[in-house]
């Protein structure tokens, strides 16, 4: 075992000690961590925010190129503050409102290309395709098979899926056994999904373990 002698690694091996004892149960420890992470973060961001934006696309535009309309998102900046003051919390709406218009309007379009448009071009692909079914005769594999079969199995679950969703009949017959069809794929998706996140959080968790054994401890290389 070789400790590190760097204080600031010791300090965080300690807060990282402190929120993995939230484990065990709530403790003062776990709370002082929490609190510091969270003020940090502020503080970081609100610095970031003021180097990046506030600063470059407000105050220099402003005051030092004389463009008099950066006075308009810096008021509207400064509206989110009168939520503070009771009387005049009303003023905050007119920022929050307008922070609500252009966010939805700049998502919206972008939404629809990622997750529609995209998703609709990915699903107009030949059904069958003789250039994958002769690769897959030639070389047998279970690579080869998932590409003859992968185009076939998309279009059917994303019929079947976007079937359970149809409300307007119910679902008995041929779109009863599409919509059980699209509850499989679902599920399917939803525990791909939820795997993608657990595996994220292991190798995090993984991390901090290498940090502890490596740089603090020293117990590994």
């Amino acid at each position: 075992m070789n400790l590190s002698p760097d204080p600031w690694v010791w300090l965080a091996a300690l807060l990282t000690l402190c929120i993995y004892s939230f484990l065990y149960k709530d403790n003062p420890f776990y709370k002082a961590a929490e609190h510091l992470f969270v003020g940090l973060s502020a503080g970081y961001f609100l610095v970031i925010y003021w180097y990046n934006a506030v600063y470059p696309d407000m105050v220099v535009p402003l005051f030092k190129q004389g463009k008099l309309l950066c006075i308009i998102p810096g008021l509207l900046g400064l509206f989110f503050f009168f939520r503070f003051i009771p009387k005049v919390g009303w003023v905050s709406r007119w920022s929050i409102a307008f922070y609500i218009g252009v966010g939805a309007g700049m998502s919206i379009p972008a939404t629809m290309q990622m997750r529609i448009l995209e998703q609709m071009k990915g699903t107009m692909q030949p059904f069958f395709s003789l250039e994958t079914w002769h690769v897959f005769v030639e070389n047998p594999s279970l690579a080869s098979f998932g590409a003859l079969i992968g185009i076939p199995l998309m279009i059917v679950g994303v019929m079947c899926t976007l079937s359970y969703f149809f409300f307007s009949r119910e679902h008995k017959g041929v779109l009863g056994g599409m919509s059980r069809i699209g509850i499989i794929f679902l599920m399917i998706g939803f525990g791909a999904s939820f795997g993608y996140t657990v595996m994220a959080r292991i190798s995090l968790l993984i991390g901090r373990v290498q940090f502890l054994m490596s740089d603090w401890l020293g117990v590994i290389d």
